[in-house]
């Protein structure tokens, strides 16, 4: 079972990847001022969003928050800028936003159900340095993920851009090719 729960990471990995992809892509079609006008949601943009969801998640903050880096072993990481991203065109920050998702991937196409369990220091600022399970911070980055793709789609609604559909990616009614990378074998009853 934990075999196939790490299987299931890899997917959500590229999941994450396909609609990160297809937000910014829509996103694209947004002045720089459109993408960066006050909006209602938690951030109080399209840019703060999305930005926030690099760098809280991905990318690195000043807190020291680095799941991504902290699940491949290393903290920061040093091609990660140190400063919280603020990228100001949709399609900057979608090229930013493919190469984080490439190495999650990558990681998560590594993992084994054995993996799952191993311990990861994630450093929580001022808070300190917390010791997690990998899958637990993996769970946790995939929700914050959505979480905040979600408000951005919503937020998306009020441009003049149709925001995309991001939830099909595992039906077989509109299923994304890479879900069925190797290693993915969905449960069938």
């Amino acid at each position: 079972m934990t075999d196939r729960l790490a299987a299931h990471f890899a997917a959500m990995a590229r999941n994450n990847a396909w609609a990160n992809d297809r937000l910014l892509g829509a996103c694209a079609g947004l002045s720089a001022a459109e993408f960066a006008a006050p909006r209602t949601s938690f951030f109080p943009s399209l840019r703060a969003t999305l930005n926030h969801a690099l760098g809280a998640d991905l990318c690195g903050a000043p807190s020291g928050r680095d799941y991504l880096g902290a699940l491949e072993g290393g903290g920061h990481d040093h091609d990660v800028p140190r400063e919280w991203p603020d990228i100001a065109m949709p399609a900057a920050l979608r090229t930013a936003q493919a190469r984080v998702d490439a190495r999650l991937i990558a990681f998560c196409e590594k993992l084994s159900g054995a993996d799952l369990d191993r311990s990861v220091v994630t450093d929580r600022g001022a808070v300190g340095r917390i010791a997690e399970r990998t899958g637990a911070v993996l769970a946790h980055l995939f929700q914050h993920q959505i979480h905040h793709r979600g408000q951005a789609h919503a937020m998306l609604r009020g441009t003049k851009v149709t925001p995309p559909q991001l939830d099909e990616f595992f039906l077989d009614f509109d299923r994304h090719p890479s879900v069925a990378a190797p290693g993915f074998a969905p449960v069938v009853r």
